[in-house]
């Protein structure tokens, strides 16, 4: 049995609010959704990113996998990483890489007839899950709210708010949300921030020693992601974990990361890193360090991965991509009381609902 040249589709979704971090502001989000098919069994993947993600996957990536075992994904991922050589790695060509290759994992727990924790042998039967929001749009009321319903209605233990208004230029306006973000959630909850790479090393020391009167215990990318050195200064200094890695593109990346000794707890995102393939990969380079890993947005593509790793620490349950995910397919996973059990029918488990996921539909 072989594998059809894979179909590509591209959604925009409205945001259901304005959203924005430190750094960046958006009013929607891309969807690029790769289905890879072997006889009358299909796998999906998807990616979040720009349209030209759509063009990669469609016309160059598409091809490469076409005619071959859908049992030999180490090849047919080593074929498309060789392949882009010319064009580059990082970013679009990553994030096409990454979609295709977890829609060829899902195709082949189909065909084998299994979940795909199953597939990859399961290390635990529950992932724990953090609500991850709090946009620097929202104000106090909306972000007391998302917080509480979390927390209080949900029974998610662990959230994450956006801080690092305005590149960095607001620390004080930052602190008086987490402030209020504690508020919300109590003083038993773990309280996470996220500055988005916002600030300068010397703004980011001084709100890190902010944060920890409101006993904030994860400053995710207090500086940009590339600054190594900054990272590693500041993981050194403040109380709380200093995390990163979310634009990791490929192993080298994470391998670097590491030996930079730049974070406490490495996140990884399988829609850009190179799919399921690497996400593994990045996550046995961690543990043979000392480190345990964290997913990075797009929750369901990471829950059964997730489930086959011993280092593994949490999934991000990130609003926007939560919302469109349980919107688009059938077989949503629940986080209610701050875990979700990804072993419910065959690959992913999910069933794409192409009426929904029509009306958003741009290429």
């Amino acid at each position: 049995m072989k594998l059809r040249r894979p179909e590509v589709s591209v959604y925009t979704v409205p945001t259901d609010a304005p959203e924005a971090d430190g750094t960046l502001a958006w009013a929607s989000t891309t969807m690029v959704i790769a289905e890879a098919s072997a006889g009358d069994v299909t796998g999906t993947g998807w990616t979040y990113g720009p349209a030209a993600v759509g063009l990669m996957l469609g016309e160059h990536l598409a091809p490469l996998v076409e005619g071959h075992d859908p049992m030999d994904i180490p090849a047919l991922h080593d074929a498309m990483c060789r392949s882009v050589r010319d064009a580059g790695r990082p970013g679009v060509t990553a994030c096409a890489i990454s979609a295709l290759d977890i829609a060829l994992w899902d195709v082949k727990a189909r065909l084998l007839g299994l979940p795909l924790v199953s597939l990859l042998g399961a290390a635990r039967t529950h992932v724990p899950v953090y609500g991850s929001g709090g946009f620097t749009t929202y104000d106090d009321r909306r972000l007391a709210e998302q917080l509480g319903d979390w927390v209080h209605a949900r029974h998610i233990p662990r959230v994450k708010i956006r801080i690092g208004e305005d590149w960095g230029r607001a620390p004080l306006w930052d602190l008086a949300r987490v402030r209020t973000a504690r508020r919300a959630v109590g003083p038993e909850a773990e309280l996470y921030v996220d500055a988005g790479g916002a600030y300068t090393r010397k703004q980011a020391l001084r709100v890190g020693d902010g944060l920890a009167e409101y006993g904030v215990t994860w400053f995710e990318e207090p500086v940009p992601a590339d600054d190594l050195t900054g990272l590693r200064l500041l993981r050194d200094t403040l109380p709380c974990e200093v995390t990163a890695g979310e634009y990791g593109y490929d192993l080298p990346y994470f391998a670097r990361l590491i030996a930079a000794h730049a974070v406490d707890c490495l996140q990884v995102d399988a829609t850009r890193c190179g799919g399921i393939t690497e996400f593994l990969r990045a996550a046995a380079l961690a543990q043979a360090h000392g480190l345990e890993i964290s997913a990075h947005r797009a929750p369901h593509v990471h829950a059964a991965a997730a489930a086959s790793i011993p280092n593994f620490r949490h999934l991000e349950w990130f609003h926007d991509h939560a919302r469109i995910e349980s919107m688009f397919f059938e077989g949503a996973l629940d986080p209610t009381g701050g875990t979700v059990r990804p072993e419910q029918g065959h690959g992913l488990g999910l069933a794409l609902r192409r009426d929904t996921a029509e009306e958003y539909r741009v290429a």
